[in-house]
């Protein structure tokens, strides 16, 4: 593993991308997104382009201007990360370029999409961290998937993709305690310099003490709450960290214990309207508005947890 003097150790949101109501990406609301959560101490960066991001509904074009947006969002005070989505490895390594070009600091490397319905060869995913990497330059952050999915890395596959150069943090999003509890610790041992993220949304209170960060999409709309939680997980403070947890359940049941769980990407820009950094909570096709009622709730849970407007 390359030393990359790149430091996630703390909160790291994975923002949306705001739309304008007629679909088209808004770029002044991008820049209020992330000025304000690059000014809030402990969030180490941003993770652009995920899941929450829509990155996958994005054309290169847009996806090279929501990076630079980002970037000038933070005036340099915190890096920039660009999930990238594309499914050959040479079209990946192709948009690496773009990401470094747009001023990107890392890379969040997705498996390719085939995988997730009929796994991967042996040796594939290593073969797509290491051309990735050699192409492009950007370091890059293991992806780990839910067990439910066959793109989930098994152990062997974890240490050696972590042991390429290049790769310096884990985003571990497994769901499978009985693996979190068997591998986390075998990584550590092996690769201590190795910067292990949960993106455990709906479960960060059972992974908070193991992990050096959260890499979440939840970031956008609680981070002050999710800092404490970061480090009452340090500090083995279960009370703390427990209080942070009920504080927000009634949130992240309304964003992350719905039938599916890309409506979260919806439910986080209608708390992102709650807080004042959004107006409306458009978001483009195959996602679609959740109604009024599930709105009403989700803002009726942000005001039960104390989180209110910041703009």
């Amino acid at each position: 593993m390359d030393k990359i003097s790149i430091d996630l150790r703390g909160l790291n949101p994975a923002p949306v991308t705001p739309f304008k109501r007629n679909g088209d990406v808004d770029y002044e609301a991008i820049k209020r997104l992330g000025s304000w959560l690059g000014s809030i101490k402990g969030v180490k960066s941003l993770t652009v382009l995920g899941h929450a991001g829509e990155g996958t509904y994005l054309d290169h074009d847009e996806k090279v201007r929501v990076i630079e947006a980002f970037v000038e969002s933070v005036n340099g005070q915190i890096p920039i990360i660009a999930g990238i989505t594309l499914e050959g490895t040479a079209i990946a390594a192709e948009e690496a370029k773009r990401a470094v070009k747009a001023g990107a600091s890392a890379g969040l490397l997705y498996p390719t999409h085939g995988w997730l319905r009929f796994g991967y060869q042996k040796g594939a995913p290593q073969d797509r961290y290491r051309e990735v990497y050699e192409k492009s330059g950007l370091p890059l952050i293991l992806f780990q998937y839910p067990d439910a999915t066959k793109c989930t890395y098994d152990l062997q596959t974890q240490l050696d993709i972590t042991a390429q150069p290049g790769v310096f943090a884990m985003k571990n999003g497994v769901r499978n305690m009985k693996r979190w509890d068997t591998e986390i610790p075998v990584i550590r041992r092996e690769r201590p310099e190795l910067q292990i993220l949960t993106c455990h949304d709906e479960y960060l209170l059972p992974t908070a003490f193991d992990v050096d960060g959260f890499l979440v999409g939840y970031g956008n709309i609680a981070p002050e709450l999710l800092i404490k939680m970061i480090e009452a997980g340090k500090a083995r403070d279960y009370k703390a960290a427990r209080a942070v947890h009920d504080q927000l359940l009634p949130v992240t049941k309304c964003v992350y214990h719905r039938g599916s769980h890309m409506e979260a990407t919806v439910a986080l820009k209608i708390g992102l309207v709650a807080r004042g950094i959004l107006e409306h909570a458009t978001v483009r096709s195959p996602l679609l508005p959740l109604d009024a009622a599930s709105e009403a709730e989700i803002m009726a849970a942000m005001r039960t947890a104390g989180l209110g407007k910041v703009m």
